[in-house]
């Protein structure tokens, strides 16, 4: 199975990066998932030179560095919809910024690929589009987890083999 996780990357503090570090082992070792993490590939399907210069091309080149950003969501919604088996999205700020996010969400959603939601927020703080795509919505990442092993585990997939 293929985990896609998902979550804000370019106004993250961090670009996104420690909460899916900290996930990816679980997800590997524990559950013998395999991981696409959007915020570690960096080379995606692009050019050298595009992934040197597109962020610079946001201030001198805006049309340069849209049609790179296009290539970028083109190869991420192509591996939400013909690649993985279930999101995880982190969202732990009421007044995170993103819009990819957002949309894998809703292309997940239209695809029937389960979205599983973490977020500290109540609900209220929360898009209600977010919300909608989600079919589980976790307080925290143990939370999470605890599900997964319940859903996925190897012990799991080995009983439904036996049904």
């Amino acid at each position: 199975m293929l985990a896609y996780l998902c979550g804000p990357i370019e106004f993250a503090a961090d670009g996104g990066k420690m909460w899916r570090r900290k996930l990816t082992p679980f997800l590997r070792h524990d559950l013998g998932h395999r991981v696409y993490d959007p915020a570690e590939d960096e080379k995606k399907n692009l050019t050298d030179e595009e992934i040197a210069h597109f962020r610079e091309w946001k201030k001198t080149d805006v049309e340069h560095f849209r049609r790179v950003v296009r290539k970028i969501i083109q190869f991420d919604l192509d591996m939400i919809e013909n690649k993985a088996d279930y999101l995880v999205c982190h969202w732990d700020s009421a007044e995170a910024q993103s819009g990819g996010t957002p949309a894998e969400l809703t292309v997940a959603y239209r695809s029937g690929i389960p979205v599983y939601l973490v977020t500290p927020l109540p609900a209220d703080q929360i898009s209600g589009w977010m919300l909608a795509c989600a079919d589980q919505v976790f307080r925290n990442v143990d939370e999470l987890k605890k599900f997964l092993l319940e859903r996925y585990g190897r012990e799991r997939q080995v009983a439904l083999w036996k049904e």
